[in-house]
């Protein structure tokens, strides 16, 4: 009777089982990543307990008038945040629409074999760059560039064509236009850096597949490709969202700070951050109660957003499956 076939395994094969201080070196990492977890929920609660404890008294005072109302008088002490809540979701939406197009359009050429290896790495590093400026710097590129830049052309649809929808008649200075250009532009580097890695997520014989079936190069990114990593491009936009909600700096430069409901992009309005940095160095103990409302509303704001992009993302990845 023959023996069995052993096959050998030397010493420092990766075959051999874990030794005992793998096993430990293993366990200590599941360990800190759970630790890392809680202190990160930790912080989050901390937060959100902070912020709603100083908020409570606004609360109790102001109730849902304090969102639905339009007046921010501090002499009067009347405070609504209606308009800040508007000109938020719309600067966010409309830098949303426009950094979300060209961000996965760059990311699409970067990824998809239109530059050379060394030509593309270059752009990579530039964009990439774009996340590196401060947002006060690009307030001051908002005001000195953006806004006189657009100006003639509010003043050809002024003398032109009159009032439009969505438009209006003039640009005098800041507005929700240059906010919203200016905010596309700092939230562009964070959709092309994740929607690049989707894009290179996506399986080689994916699109081997599809120009084996007689694809062209366009239909197989957009029928094909661009498909396979939805799920990661949503996921892109979702971050980029958050961030538009979240940025201050820039948007108290540029987009007016006036609260006024509108649909013109032209005429100037609040965002929820904007309201938080310009009232807290000279808030008072009232103001400051109102602020905090102010700020867990934002929260809130910036949490939906994000709950409800992760279903949509689970949705579509079972949908996918």
């Amino acid at each position: 009777m023959s023996k069995p076939f052993v096959v050998p395994v030397q010493a420092d094969s990766v075959c051999q089982p874990p030794s005992s201080t793998e096993f430990l070196i293993d366990r200590t990492f599941r360990a800190l990543a759970r630790l890392g977890v809680v202190v990160i929920l930790a912080l989050v609660a901390a937060l959100v307990f902070e912020i709603g404890s100083k908020a409570v008294p606004g609360i109790q005072k102001y109730g849902l008038d304090f969102i639905t109302g339009t007046v921010w008088d501090v002499n009067q002490q009347k405070f609504g945040i209606l308009p800040a809540i508007w000109g938020t979701l719309y600067s966010a939406l409309m830098a949303l629409l426009i950094g979300g197009f060209f961000g996965v359009t760059m990311a699409i050429f970067l990824t998809q074999d239109f530059l050379p290896p060394r030509v593309a790495a270059v752009f990579r590093t530039i964009v990439e760059l774009l996340a590196a400026i401060p947002s006060v710097v690009y307030g001051l590129w908002g005001i000195y560039v953006v806004i006189p830049a657009i100006r003639p052309l509010t003043d050809w649809l002024s003398q032109s064509l009159g009032w439009i929808p969505f438009f209006g008649s003039t640009l005098s200075g800041p507005g929700l236009l240059p906010a919203a250009l200016v905010l596309a532009i700092m939230i562009l580097p964070t959709i092309a850096a994740v929607s690049q890695d989707a894009l290179r997520s996506v399986p080689l014989k994916t699109k081997q597949a599809a120009y084996g079936m007689g694809a062209t190069h366009w239909e197989a990114i957009l029928q094909v490709i661009i498909p396979a990593a939805a799920t990661g491009i949503f996921g892109a936009l979702v971050l980029g969202l958050g961030r538009a909600l979240g940025e201050t700096m820039a948007l108290a430069m540029l987009v007016g700070n006036s609260n006024q409901i509108s649909l013109s992009l032209f005429s100037p309005a609040n965002t929820l951050a904007a309201l938080l940095a310009l009232n807290f160095p000279e808030a008072g103990p009232n103001e400051i109660e109102v602020l905090m409302y102010a700020a867990l509303v934002l929260m809130l704001i910036t949490l939906a957003v994000n709950v409800a992009g992760s279903l949509i993302m689970a949705y579509s990845q079972r949908g996918s499956k």
